[in-house]
Parts: structure tokens; sequence; C-alpha cells
């Protein structure tokens, strides 16, 4: 999944992942009760963040990781009609 836009620094962009659309049980969970996922996909990483000493720290996530993030980190974008996030790398929780 490639996309037109380049984060800049220690930013990431993430293609979150789709909402529950039932539960386990079964029960379908109409769009107004659904919660926002806190997981996606990596499509993009900036070069990283420069350090106090002026050194280039390379980000600990790449394209295609799979992540968890907090439920109210990141900025939502549409690009091409496909939503994102764009966030800081500390914003993200880990890496599954």
């Amino acid at each position: 999944m490639a996309v037109s836009i380049k984060p800049l620094a220690d930013r990431v962009i993430i293609a979150p992942a789709a909402a529950e659309e039932k539960t386990k049980s079964g029960i379908i969970i109409p769009d107004t009760a659904k919660e926002k996922p806190q997981r996606g996909e990596v499509v993009a990483v900036g070069e990283g963040k420069v350090a106090d000493n002026g050194t280039l720290v390379k980000p600990q996530v790449s394209v295609g990781d799979q992540v968890l993030y907090g439920k109210y980190a990141g900025t939502e974008i549409t690009v091409d009609g496909q939503d994102y996030l764009i966030m800081r790398e500390s914003d993200i929780l880990a890496i599954l």
C-alpha cells in the first residue's frame, strides 16, 4: 500500500484497522456505537528525530509493522479517498 505523501522527522502514517462490525456473540454494532480502532499498519515513516547533540535517531518502526496506538493519538487525514492517521512515533505504544 503506497502513500503519495512523505511524513517529516519522527512522524509516521498509519492505516487504521477497520472497526469491529459485530461482537463475538454475533450482535451487530451500529455505526454510532463503534469505537475508534487502536491498531493499524504503518504505511510510511519519516527520516527520524534529531537528538539534542545533533545526531539523527532512526525510527524503531518500519513500513508494514502492525502497531497499537492511543485512542486519541494522531491527526486524521484523507489521501486519495483513503483514511490515515499521522502521528509522532512516540504516540505508538507497541509493535505487534
